[in-house]
């Protein structure tokens, strides 16, 4: 899932949770879970707004922090477990048959769909949302990982499909048949918003349109709604300005692990300045930031605000994604000569140093299943055994690539597209100067958070070089969530939702990941730790922080960051 470029997905350095940072902060690997208050407006800043509000559309990290406040997915985290997930709309954890090809599901009775739907959930609603995710019209992004279903398509279809592959034998019952051996991995990303049910007889109307309209009438099954009017529009989102969120009338917290203690939210995604807002939260009263505060902010923390923070550890890792498509990136040695040649201490520095994390040597990060097995924190690329850059190495590269100065000599400029708002504007600005430095020309575009992605960095005709503010952190707790998506060729999407930003496009590795799939165990670790090296000696990406994400909020706030997708968890907040 792609991470909000102004913040920190954060992947945990040490799984001591009372390992300290340089900053002298305990970083905590799950949340304690005190009772809280009910009732009250919560106000939270944000840099810019979601990418979707549509559970079958969302892939980013602010997009899934509003919708698991709005919808009851198959299984979710409670922020006092990031490693086990807890049935929400199931009744109990997935049954897995012994030859991993059939997951069955039981789903809660009672669930209801908020106005103006108002009727129970059933089966045939999971089904129909994983249906329409494979639509062109919806635009799922992480198909991947559902792919193995009986029926489903490789790739987004202009049709509609059932699967035969998804059975409803009643209305409280799921079965996936799926045709490879791929039942654990699959039932563990049945906590993704896929699984958000989605009444077809409300929906289809939107999603026969292109794009669907379903994300301006999404229908809730949590805690929260978003105000809609007697059709299902929704009314209390204005695109860019804000999101208001309320308690869902249908909702019955007898049936739902969250407590829910907040009336409302009020989400202003307009909080463009990360300083103004980080200090209107510090100093002010019922707010949170979405944004890891910036970095200037980030050593005043434990001084001065030591009960209005957190940093909650979980997978991901930032990088610079270099296309690997288009000149001059298109040359592996002049891929290597970038990450040869790169300060990631000064990015680092850029985001705040070693209290927002360590610096990177490959992609999967520390605590991670496949992180050992990919070489810990050392590496034996020469390219990458110096964090502060090594422009001897660097010039060995660029030689190699023809150009025998040492530098770029070549006549292709470098554009690239990043945050307007820091810690990502300045990432990229150091990312900027390390390429300058090697003789690249490189046009520098900000544009507003949402826009990063969706707009540019996710369209391949774009032909962005550099994404400046890229982050991606864990779907679920395994190596498969944090490497298909990002760097398996079959997954580039040439129309757009496209996840492998560097258009990565090697068959051994794609067959590679196809391979260590199948496996379980320390051979599974094995397996994908090797796929991380093999990706690493393509050097599409210069990784440059495993991070930890610091939140913030108001002193008469209870703040609970969840491991899971490491942000604020709106459904166990509460005010004092």
């Amino acid at each position: 899932m792609f991470a909000i470029s102004a913040f920190a997905f954060a992947a945990c350095g040490d799984d001591d949770s009372d390992k300290k940072s340089s900053s002298g902060a305990a970083t905590e690997d799950v949340a304690k879970v005190d009772e809280g208050k009910k009732g009250g407006k919560l106000i939270e800043l944000a840099a810019s707004d979601v990418d979707y509000l549509d559970p079958g559309h969302s892939y980013y990290q602010f997009g899934f922090q509003t919708i698991y406040a709005m919808h009851k997915t198959l299984y979710g985290f409670s922020p006092d477990d990031g490693e086990k997930a807890k049935p929400d709309l199931a009744a109990s954890d997935p049954e897995i048959s012994a030859d991993k090809k059939t997951v069955t599901v039981k789903l809660r009775q009672g669930v209801k769909f908020a106005p103006p739907v108002n009727r129970e959930v059933t089966s045939k609603d999971v089904k129909y949302a994983i249906e329409r995710f494979f639509t062109v019209n919806v635009g799922g992004q992480y198909t991947a990982y559902f792919n193995a279903i009986d029926g489903a398509p490789k790739e987004n279809s202009k049709e509609f499909k059932t699967f035969p592959g998804i059975e409803t034998p009643d209305d409280y019952t799921l079965v996936f048949k799926l045709t490879k051996p791929v039942g654990v991995s699959f039932a563990a990303a049945l906590v993704m918003p896929i699984t958000a049910p989605v009444p077809e007889e409300f929906a289809k109307k939107h999603d026969e349109k292109n794009p669907s309209t379903y994300n301006t009438h999404v229908v809730a099954t949590g805690p929260y709604m978003i105000p809609n009017d007697a059709d299902g529009k929704l009314t209390g989102y204005s695109a860019g300005k804000s999101i208001k969120l309320v308690r869902n009338p249908n909702w019955d917290e007898k049936l739902d692990f969250k407590p829910a203690y907040l009336d409302e939210i009020d989400i202003r995604t307009n909080a463009s300045d990360a300083n103004v807002a980080a200090k209107q939260v510090l100093d002010g009263s019922h707010m949170i930031l979405d944004t890891n505060p910036p970095a200037q902010i980030l050593p005043r923390l434990p001084r001065q605000y030591k009960d209005q923070f957190t940093q909650v550890p979980s997978g991901g890792y930032r990088y610079f994604p270099l296309n690997t498509q288009i000149p001059p990136f298109d040359d592996l040695n002049v891929r290597k000569a970038v990450l040869a040649a790169f300060d990631r201490e000064a990015a680092v520095k850029a985001r705040g140093g070693e209290f927002v994390g360590d610096v990177a040597t490959h992609i999967l990060p520390p605590g991670f299943p496949g992180f050992e097995e990919a070489g810990g924190m050392e590496t034996d690329l020469d390219y990458m055994k110096n964090p502060r850059g090594d422009m001897d190495v660097a010039a060995k590269y660029m030689k190699a690539a023809g150009y025998a100065s040492g530098k770029y000599e070549g006549d292709d400029e470098v554009f690239m597209v990043t945050a307007n708002a820091d810690p990502g504007k300045a990432q990229a600005e150091v990312a900027k100067a390390q390429l300058e430095k090697l003789g690249f020309k490189v046009t520098f575009r900000t544009v507003p958070q949402d826009a990063v992605y969706t707009e540019w960095c996710q369209v391949p005709a774009k032909k962005v070089n550099v994404c400046g503010s890229a982050g991606w952190f864990k779907d679920f707790a395994d190596a498969e969530s944090m490497l298909v998506p990002t760097f398996k060729g079959s997954e580039i999407r040439k129309d757009g939702g496209n996840n492998n930003l560097g258009q990565l496009d090697d068959p051994a590795i794609d067959k590679a990941m196809d391979e260590a799939a199948l496996l379980e165990g320390d051979a599974r670790n094995a397996a994908w730790g090797n796929v991380d090296k093999m990706i690493m000696a393509q050097a599409p990406v210069v990784p440059f922080i495993w991070d930890k994400t610091t939140l913030i909020w108001s002193k008469d706030v209870n703040g609970l960051g969840n491991p899971y997708n490491s942000l604020v968890d709106l459904t166990f907040t509460s005010l004092k």
